[in-house]
This record gives structure tokens, sequence and C-alpha cells, in this order.
């Protein structure tokens, strides 16, 4: 299994300290990261600062004992420079790309042995949420167990634009730019829902891989969310002589402090893809261009709950949504996939199965957000991640309770 958008380089306890969220501002992404005393079960370095030890990957078991010091200590190997201001300029983002769609990985591939735990069901906050398009009936797969045999594939679903202009439940959705090294790439996310800022959330939805460049590495540099790009088509149909401010209707809103999947960090090797990618999800805070200005999910009008821990029998039809970069996509539409009922992607069977379903978007896609329907609103329940090298299907990470611990965490202390 393999990320899409590029190859390329998580129980809360009572106990409370001052220490939060580190974001670098004088330091570049070569110096950025602080000597911290590691967490349990995770050596530092995390972020992959060159000559630093490799993380010593926490059973989802030690997770389960993390109290908020421990993610504090975690969350100082999560170390985000802001970007850049100015540096996006319309035509670096019309040529940021993802690189070319990966291949799943080999079946019979010999994961890490990682010991996993039942997780309860949990009830996501009600909150605005965009409305999923109609689901279009598709067959799905049938939904194997742990390791009964090979997943079976559903059939493809073609994805299809959401008309501009965008209706306002849809601007939720938006583009994430990122560089790693010299290169500038896109993704997908969502804004979610804050329960720590209820009405006034600042946090951003997305793949880990849309973030970080996976064991031994670090975070990728200028990561800013553009949301409802291009919502008034003005860059639609080969249109490149529109102005930013018209692509960007609420401008750009950089990051400034995000956080990956500690096994993510430890383990991805985002070229090949493997059992990582079940745990292949990010969040990030954004702040608004303007100073002093509103907070993002007032701004765009509206904000999606995550739902962890899904009951799977009760997730139902899903749509997933974001900007295909890959041909035949050109990234400038806001695509989806109305996949019906996902099934299973085993991968790792010691881990949560991925959830599946028919989709043929490609590159760019990846971090966008799967939608469900829960007490009769749409909740986010998965993100992007993989996709196969015929573009048939995609599969996202089942957020359970290293999502829910890591995002819980976040929401409180992120700054």
């Amino acid at each position: 299994m393999s990320p899409i958008s590029r190859p390329g380089r998580a129980v809360l306890g009572a106990s409370v300290v001052a220490l939060t969220m580190v974001v670098a501002t004088a330091c570049g992404p070569d110096n950025a990261d602080p000597a911290v005393t590691a967490a349990p079960g995770v050596t530092a370095g995390a972020s992959g600062t060159p000559g630093a030890a490799p993380i010593k990957l926490p059973t989802l078991e030690e997770l389960k004992t993390w109290k908020l010091e421990d993610w504090d200590k975690w969350a100082q190997a999560n170390v985000i420079t802001p970007a850049v201001k100015g540096y996006w300029t319309l035509q670096k983002l019309l040529d940021a790309k993802p690189k070319p769609l990966p291949q799943p990985a080999p079946e019979g591939t010999q994961p890490p042995a990682q010991p996993t735990g039942a997780a309860p069901a949990t009830s996501a906050p009600a909150s605005a949420a965009p409305a999923t398009a109609a689901p279009t009936a598709q067959p799905t797969a049938a939904q194997p167990g742990g390791g009964g045999g090979a997943d079976q594939l559903p059939a493809m679903v073609p994805a299809k634009p959401v008309a501009h202009p965008f209706p306002k439940n849809m601007h939720v959705n938006g583009k994430i730019f990122f560089k790693d090294g010299n290169e500038d790439y896109v993704c997908s996310g969502t804004v979610v829902s804050d329960p720590a800022n209820p009405g006034k959330s600042n946090l951003v939805w997305t793949a880990s891989h849309c973030l970080h460049g996976g064991k031994g590495n670090k975070y990728y540099t200028d990561i800013t969310f553009a949301p409802a790009f291009n919502s008034n088509g003005v860059l639609s149909n080969g249109n490149k002589q529109a102005k930013l401010e018209d692509a960007e209707p609420y401008g750009e809103w950089t990051a400034t402090s995000g956080m990956v999947s500690p096994q993510w960090a430890a383990e991805a090797d985002p070229e090949k893809g493997g059992p990582w990618s079940q745990y292949d999800f990010g969040i990030v805070k954004v702040a608004n261009p303007s100073p002093g200005g509103k907070s993002l999910e007032e701004t765009v009008g509206g904000s999606v709950p995550l739902w962890f821990n899904a009951p799977r029998d009760q997730v139902g039809a899903v749509s997933n949504y974001g900007f295909p970069e890959g041909k035949p996509f050109d990234g400038v539409e806001l695509e989806h996939c109305d996949g019906g009922k996902p099934s299973k992607k085993t991968g790792d069977p010691s881990r949560p199965a991925m959830l599946l379903i028919g989709c043929n978007m490609t590159g760019g896609s990846s971090g966008g957000g799967w939608y469900a329907t829960k007490d009769g609103k749409p909740a986010l329940v998965s993100d992007t991640s993989i996709g196969n090298g015929a573009n048939t299907y995609e599969a996202g990470p089942y957020l359970e309770d290293v999502a829910q611990h890591m995002f819980e965490y976040f929401s409180k202390k992120a700054k």
C-alpha cells in the first residue's frame, strides 16, 4: 500500500503540565527540533533531525497509558515551521504536483509486529457539517476478518466534480500545499470541529504523509491550507489568468502546529507504503492570514465533526472528497466519489483494517475527508491514504483510539 499524493521521506490522563505545542519561528527546518526527554516508548529525535536516534515505536497498549505530559513530550518532536509569507504564488500553486501514483505493497509483505486492542464505540461532538452528495449504489467487497485471506476489491466508482460555485457547506474542503526540499506538492484537507473551541475551530484534518516524511525524516515546510480552493471556478477549463485572491476566496491559512501518529513517524516509507498506512492521519492548526481575524470555522461557515471508533456496521454510504491532481484530473476541481458502504483493506491484521471504496481519483486527493452519516448529519470517518496504480479504489485509515487520543490532546493544547 502506498500514499497516493506523493512518495518521499497517537487514554488521556488527568494530569496537566504547562508545556504546549512547540512552533519554530526563527530556526530553519534543519535545526528546529528541540532536545527532549522521550515519552514512554518513544526515543528522542522523532522529527528526523539528521543524526537523531530512531523512534522506538510505542505499542497501542503503551499509548493507551499515555498521560498529557507524555503527549507533551511527543508534541516537542512535532515541530512545524510556519510558512514563509508570500511563498505561495498562483504559479507555484498551479505548478505544485503529486509524484507518480505508487503501487500497493506486494501481497504477503510481513509488517512489524505491533499489538493493538479492541476499541470501544464513542460519540463525536455535534457540529455543523456539509451534507454529502446522495450516494450512487455500487457493489461493495466482502468484509474479511482480521487475517482471513485476501481482500476483495470494490468496483471502480467515477469521481464527480462539485459544481461551481460551491455550495456553502462544501467550503470546509480545501487544498494543502507543502514543500519537501526544493519541490512543491499538494494534498487535500478538511476543516474539522474543535471540541475545545466549539464554533471557532482552526483545525484541519489530513493524512500524515501530507505533513511528514516518515521514518528518519521530518515535517515538510511551508504547509498551507487554502479552503474552498477555486470554489467559483475561475481556474477551471485551463484558465491560468485569474488572480490569486480569486482562486482562494478565504486566503492562505498557514500551519502553526501539527501532529502525526507515532506509528507513521517511526515506520513510514512513503515510497512503498505498508502497515503504517493504517495510521496515516494528521492534524494541523492554522492561522488566519489577517491577524486578529475570525477563526477558520467562522470564516468558511462550518466544520465537520470527527467520528472516532465508528462501528463498521453503522457506517453506511461513504463519500470522499479531494482535489486529484494526477491525470486525467488537473487539480483545480473538488471531486468526490460516492463509494457506498466501505469494505475492509486488512493490511497488518493486528491493526485496524482500513476503509476501502471504489474511486478513480488520483494523486492530490490524499488527505481528503471521508464523510458518513451520524445522527442524520455528516461526520468524518477517514482520510484518503492510498490507492492503486489502476486508479480503481482508494483506502483510508480507520480512526480508532490512537487517532482519538492524539486529536483530543491536540485540541486542548495546540497553539
